[in-house]
């Protein structure tokens, strides 16, 4: 997801987000960021593990 200058990532399983201000600057720190996360929250890697991947589609609506 974009805002302004800065791409956005999201961990929805855990909660986690970063930003970057490319594609690949976002991906590398909400990787680091997930890492940091589960070192400090390692029964958490259990919710990553369980169930399928989560559905990620982009809608383009039109309103009024």
């Amino acid at each position: 997801m974009r805002e302004g200058k800065w791409f956005v990532a999201r961990c929805a399983e855990l909660g986690v987000v970063s930003q970057g201000r490319t594609v690949l600057e976002a991906k590398k720190n909400i990787k680091e960021a997930v890492e940091l996360y589960l070192e400090d929250n390692p029964k958490s890697k259990k919710r990553l593990s369980s169930g399928g991947a989560p559905l990620i589609a982009r809608l383009e609506l039109e309103y009024a």
